[in-house]
This record gives C-alpha cells, structure tokens and sequence, in this order.
C-alpha cells in the first residue's frame, strides 16, 4: 500500500513537470516570434507623398542633372515636382514677387544673398568648376586668359546675371582685357553657360568661360590657374515661403543619397 502511494506520488510529480516545461516551451515560442515580428519591414514602408507637390527654382545650367534628380525623387516617393530653370536674377525676381516655392538650387551661395530673407537654410551639394573652352582643335591658339584678347569673338555668360558671367569679367578684368574686348565688340554675353558650348561647337566664337559640366565632348578645356581659383559650391537652398514641409524635408534628405550624389557624378560634378 505505501509503496502504490509513493508510485502515485512521483507520477503526479512528473506530469506536474512535464506541463510546467510544456508550458514554459510555449511561452518562448511566442515570445520568439513577436520579436520575428517587430523586426520585420513594415509592408507600409516610408510615408507616401502622393498628392503632394514641390516648387523648385533651379539655375539653367543644371537642367540635366536636376531634371534625373527630381524624377528619380518622384519615382521613389510619388511627390510631383514643378521646377523652373532660369538664370539667377530670373529667379531672385521670381521669389521675391510670388513668395511661393520650396527650394531655391542656386549656382552659387552667393546667388542667395539677394533672397537671403527667404532663406530658411542652405546645405552645400557639389562645387561648380569654371573652365575656359575652346572649338576642338583650338585654332586661335588660345592657352591663357590674356590670350583672349587675340580672338575676334569670345563667349561668356551676362555678367549682371549670371555667376559664371561674373567669373569671366573678373578673370578677364585682372587681366587686363575686360574693358578693351568689349569696346570692340569682342565679348558676347548669353543668359546661360549651356549655350556658350553650343555655339562654340557651331564655330561662333574662338574661346569661351562656362561650367566644367557644361562643357561637353565638342569642346576643348584649357587649364589656367584663374579658372580653378574661381570655383563655387552649389547649395540647396530651403525657402522659408515653403508650404509642404514634409515633402521639402523628404527632399532635403534624398538630396543627400547615393542616388542624388550619383547623378551628380554622372554630369561631371564633383561632391564637396
């Protein structure tokens, strides 16, 4: 009899156990697999921009990198993006009359300073190389700035316009030609630095000082020290009129990605 009691009492003992065991397995595995769960990915991913929309003011010189920026940005988020490319005082007109737009991607930091009460912030992108270019095979010689002055036509931007325009007439200024060209008609101005390569490959000029992304396989770049002293940073430029603050600060962020940077390159830009 003791010894069916003692038998009765250890199997009681074991099962006992075994469903202590049988429920602490349990516990772990859910456990283990809520945590499987907040490790995953949301399916709902990044907030959507759908329906939302960007102004941006561009300078012209940049169409072709900006234009793949802003529609990879759409691709990836849904937001459309209206950009207006114009030259700098075009463009500091606008936001002054409309106080309307998102961001202002401006040729230079000093191109802000006219708008600098719309500024909200500015972030640096990619510097901007002035280069002095020639038709292919230089025909009038051309390796130096003071050499200009031997041309009958040289292509620069509008200096009260255009950044580029004003690296032009300061380089040439300093060297002592600024003044005589343009008295004798040797100097023609154009409201962007694309059009300066355009027609040098056409044969409408001897020399002219554009962007180093703006210069193109139909031209030649002549290196002079002038030049590279003269490089500007392009900036990014926030506007305080900005009225799509999520989108605006989507677009900050992916102006910063591999992507935007690689686009860049891609044009000839170098990263700062």
């Amino acid at each position: 009899m003791k010894r069916r009691f003692w038998k009765m009492i250890v199997l009681a003992c074991v099962a006992a156990c075994a469903c202590l065991l049988v429920a602490g397995c349990s516990g772990g595995t859910a456990s283990s697999d809520s945590a499987s769960g907040d490790a995953a990915p949301s399916s709902a991913g990044a907030a959507s921009l759908e329906g939302k929309t960007l102004k941006i003011y561009c300078g012209a010189g940049m169409t072709k990198p900006f234009t793949d920026i802003t529609n990879a940005f759409e691709n990836e988020t849904g937001c459309k993006v209206e950009v207006t490319y114009a030259n700098a005082a075009q463009i500091q007109t606008q936001i002054k009359q409309t106080q309307e737009g998102d961001f202002f991607i401006a040729g230079s930091a000093q191109e802000l300073e006219p708008v600098k009460d719309y500024v909200a912030s500015s972030t640096d992108l990619v510097k901007h190389i002035p280069v002095l270019v020639v038709p292919t095979g230089n025909p009038a010689g051309v390796g130096s700035i003071s050499d200009l002055a031997n041309c009958s036509t040289v292509l620069v931007g509008d200096p009260e316009s255009t950044p580029i325009g004003k690296i032009a007439k300061k380089a040439m200024t300093e060297a002592g030609i600024w003044d005589s060209m343009m008295a004798d008609g040797k100097l023609t101005t154009t409201t962007t630095a694309p059009q300066i390569s355009t027609a040098l490959s056409k044969g409408e000029g001897q020399a002219g000082i554009v962007w180093k992304e703006n210069a193109g396989d139909s031209v030649e770049v002549i290196d002079v020290p002038e030049m590279q002293k003269a490089t500007k940073t392009i900036p990014a430029a926030a506007l305080t009129c900005s009225s799509n603050e999520d989108a605006a600060s989507a677009f900050s962020d992916f102006l910063q990605t591999g992507t935007a940077r690689d686009i860049w390159i891609g044009y000839g830009y170098e990263l700062v």
